[in-house]
């Protein structure tokens, strides 16, 4: 009896926070891989800026908070761009939009589908009794 009175309240609290969309995680993956490739505080700081605030967004499934981290932490320009360091940069990237993707379905209708009329089974007779 309990539940029932605190699990509609604790919903109503929280507001509704949209997930990310296609193009928005689209941005961070170029620019992270502009960072990888160019290795300018301009281009680095971009990707930084882009994923930041996607660290703390609550609808992304830890898998994908974990692919951004690791762009975020090697998304500084260094003396020499090695092949390691655009590996490191370039691979989460990649994997960015595969992994961050929503499990929810798009536009799901309330009503059900119109049945055809009349009544079940095959109807070979093709008419009314």
């Amino acid at each position: 009896m309990l539940v029932a009175v605190v699990g509609p309240e604790g919903s109503r609290g929280a507001p509704y926070v949209p997930f990310p969309s296609q193009d928005s995680l689209r941005q961070v993956q170029l620019a992270a891989l502009a960072c990888a490739r160019e290795n300018t505080s301009e281009t680095c700081n971009q990707a930084r800026k882009l994923g930041d605030p996607l660290m703390d967004h609550p609808r992304l499934p830890a898998n994908c908070k974990d692919l951004i981290w690791q762009m975020l932490a090697k998304a500084e320009p260094a003396a020499t761009n090695s092949f390691s360091r655009r590996q490191a940069i370039s691979d989460p990237a990649e994997r960015l939009l595969l992994v961050c993707r929503s499990s929810e379905k798009p536009g799901a209708t309330d009503t059900p589908a119109a049945k055809p009329a009349g009544g079940g089974g095959i109807n070979f007779g093709g008419g009314q009794r």
